[in-house]
């Protein structure tokens, strides 16, 4: 069975609803054969990352940068995890109330670090997430289930 990872610091209720959404597509009844494993980046460690076949990264822009929660994670399983992750799909949902390209620079430059592969563009999303951006995150958790099965 395939896995995908979704590690996440999500306290706000935007960043909530973005992960109840992503939650939602990765667990679509038109995908099988994905086990969805869902950690707090405070409680997910090198061997989460090292048993995935994707990882789908969720973090609020404080101050201009990614959760310190997620940073913490990222410099838990850098080394452990570089060489052994190489190639892997990720992918990053992020939400700022006024600019989150800060956030989404940080993670990028530390996925690329590690070697790993973009799937999707960020969903990136500044205010309170409307439909649109709620479908977004929809389409970003099927879209990284199917990239688990190697099928995106």
């Amino acid at each position: 069975m395939a896995r995908l990872l979704i590690v996440h610091h999500t306290v706000s209720p935007a960043t909530q609803e973005m992960l109840a959404a992503v939650l939602d597509g990765a667990h679509t009844d038109d995908i099988e054969g994905v086990e969805v494993r869902t950690r707090p980046a405070l409680a997910a460690t090198v061997i989460d990352l090292l048993e995935v076949d994707a990882v789908l990264l969720g973090t609020p822009a404080n101050i201009g940068y990614m959760s310190g929660a997620l940073k913490h994670w990222f410099d838990t399983v850098y080394y452990p995890a570089q060489t052994d992750t190489e190639g892997l799909p990720y992918a990053l949902f992020v939400h700022g109330d006024n600019d989150t390209s800060g956030a989404v620079r940080a993670v990028e430059s530390i996925a690329k670090g590690m070697g790993w592969r973009r799937q999707r563009p960020p969903v990136s999303v500044t205010g309170r997430p409307g439909a649109e951006a709620r479908e977004a995150c929809w389409e970003l958790g099927a879209v990284m289930a199917l990239a688990a099965l190697g099928e995106a």
